[in-house]
């Protein structure tokens, strides 16, 4: 077997998921209806309610555990559209673990950590939702992702019995349960917070909008913009990916939904199908690090480092430009040098139809900005964004939401935040085995041992296993993990300002959704260019080599983050467009 297809077998195995069913008849408005209602609880628990933000993470794992085992099969060869008496085994101890932790939620909550010992239920219990979350997280993230939260737990339970810098003290395992579960430094830590807050309605926001046709606005704007040059449908790629992907935050849903009109546009105009794809690839995958949403790894960022979330997006301009201009200028120079073509002429819109169609669109965009420029929390922006997305619709006949189409766009934006859930459960399992632990720590110490105890070293050293921490698994997790070993390295031991540090560590998380052998997001172009994902990856990477270049100069240079004086930042800036 060759080596190429050695990776490519390893990389399906650690990406592959349960497969996805569509369920029938009443089976499917009875999911459908719940994930509404999950919806509607999640928007008024994160702006009207003060509940604990304990009880708000007990409560959205153990209601979006049902719907895991509803709606993912068990392998990805599950073809029975309904669930199986093993399926319905597992939404059974979802439901009963809920309700445990729910009646429960006044003595969680009052309990003194390692003080007071667990009791045979809340011991029972707490590893039974501990196993749903591997089991979840298989089935919606991947086996990859799985393996790295099980060797976590056996390191977390053995790692007493290790020898040199690794061993810590002995961890029972009522300690490892009361950790994970019973505070927010585990399960049911930042992650998942920040997942049933701003994550789940910017996704809200981004469902919506797709709803109301939005999609189609700014891709007729890209090709407006782009589309008459050379290489025009790879330009259009370019922006109306990034548009798109800022919305959406997520490289592989950006690929799925704007791939599906610009790859097979792309091949039927003569571009081969890895080139279509590495540009598709690079341009969704840069969308989680464009301002003014970016991705729920950024959500992550604002609330684990405690900078406001508008500070975030004002630092994360610059650096997302040069990556745009970084890829824009590749196409366009591929493009030239291999004679690929414009599009034809009765593909490029009017910009005054496209204006007088597609003015509602602006508005959710505004709204979501002057919140932000208010002062208000993301979780209350992206509110706001959607009931703006949702009135503007109003003023288009062909794109109205209805209450029909509100009860899809909650039920739908509920499924789709599934998979971010398992993903920041199983973050979550790993950051409590990190405290517990100590490994941060001991991570830091060898770090700094194979880095010299020199910045350019351990920012390489940090870089790379960022991206290897990423192979296979969601930006956020990825984030999350690089957040907790390797940002107490740069932050503390060599002082690089926690701005330009975990910026640094949230762009190499977001470049392992397109870097081999794990690419998740070339696997999804894959699909759609049929053609070889490694090869759309290394393509995707040669398009993207800005992202993995600008992060050192704004951890050497922090102007490039807009942090410095006027004229430190026209410098930096200058000098790297140079």
């Amino acid at each position: 077997m060759s080596l190429t297809r050695m990776s490519s077998n390893l990389a399906r195995l650690a990406i592959s998921t349960g497969a996805r069913r569509k369920p029938e008849g009443v089976l499917a408005f009875i999911i459908r209806g719940y994930a509404a209602l999950v919806a509607i609880w999640v928007v008024y628990q994160a702006t009207l309610s003060s509940i604990d933000v304990l009880a708000l993470s007990i409560i959205f794992v153990s209601i979006m555990l049902v719907l895991v085992f509803l709606v993912y099969g068990a392998t990805e060869t599950s073809v029975d559209p309904n669930p199986s008496w093993f399926d319905w085994l597992l939404v059974l101890a979802s439901i009963a673990t809920g309700i445990f932790f729910i009646v429960n939620i006044p003595q969680i909550a009052t309990r003194i950590s390692l003080f007071d010992d667990l009791s045979l239920p809340q011991a029972t219990f707490s590893a039974i939702i501990i196993l749903l979350t591997l089991e979840a997280t298989r089935r919606t993230v991947g086996a990859g992702l799985m393996m790295i939260v099980i060797l976590f737990i056996i390191y977390n339970l053995f790692g007493d019995r290790l020898g040199g810098v690794l061993q810590h003290g002995e961890i029972s395992l009522g300690h490892f349960l009361d950790i994970n579960v019973f505070t927010t430094d585990g399960l049911f830590g930042i992650p998942v917070r920040v997942a049933a807050t701003y994550a789940f309605l910017f996704v809200m926001f981004g469902t919506f909008l797709e709803k109301a046709r939005g999609g189609d606005f700014f891709f007729d704007l890209a090709a407006i913009v782009s589309g008459r040059s050379a290489g025009g449908p790879a330009k259009v790629a370019v922006f109306s990916s990034a548009l798109f992907g800022t919305v959406s935050g997520s490289p592989t849903s950006d690929v799925v939904t704007t791939g599906s009109i610009t790859l097979p546009m792309m091949k039927r105009l003569g571009y081969p199908g890895a080139l279509a794809g590495g540009v598709e690839v690079a341009a969704s995958t840069g969308g989680s690090l464009l301002p003014p949403i970016m991705g729920s790894a950024a959500f992550i960022m604002a609330e684990y480092t405690g900078i406001p979330y508008s500070e975030i997006i004002v630092a994360a301009l610059v650096p997302a430009l040069f990556y745009y201009l970084g890829v824009f200028l590749q196409v366009h120079l591929r493009s030239v040098k291999i004679g690929l073509a414009a599009l034809p002429s009765d593909r490029v819109p009017k910009f005054g139809k496209t204006l007088i169609n597609g003015w509602i669109y602006i508005v959710p965009i505004v709204a979501i900005i002057t919140a932000l420029v208010q002062g208000y929390s993301p979780t209350y922006v992206a509110f706001f964004g959607t009931v703006a997305v949702i009135l503007a619709s109003q003023f288009r006949k062909d794109a109205r939401i209805t209450f029909t189409g509100l009860f899809d766009g909650l039920a739908d934006t509920t499924i789709r935040m599934i998979g971010v859930t398992g993903a920041c459960a199983a973050a979550g399992l790993v950051i409590g085995g990190i405290t517990m632990t100590g490994l941060a720590t001991k991570f830091s110490y060898l770090v700094l041992i194979f880095g010299s105890s020199s910045l350019l070293p351990a920012l390489i050293i940090g870089a790379a296993v960022t991206i290897v921490l990423g192979l296979g698994m969601p930006t956020p997790s990825a984030y999350v993990l690089a957040a907790v070993l390797i940002g107490p390295v740069l932050v503390s031991e060599l002082e690089v300002p926690v701005m330009a540090a975990h910026m640094f560590l949230l762009y190499y998380a977001v470049m392992s959704a397109m870097t081999p052998p794990v690419a998740v997001a070339a696997y999804a172009a894959a699909a759609i260019a049929n053609d070889n994902p490694l090869k759309i990856a290394g393509t995707a990477v040669m398009f993207s080599i800005v992202a993995f270049l600008i992060p050192f100069g704004f951890v050497h240079n922090p102007g490039l983050l807009l942090i410095g004086t006027p004229l430190e930042i026209i410098i930096a800036i200058l000098a790297a467009t140079i």
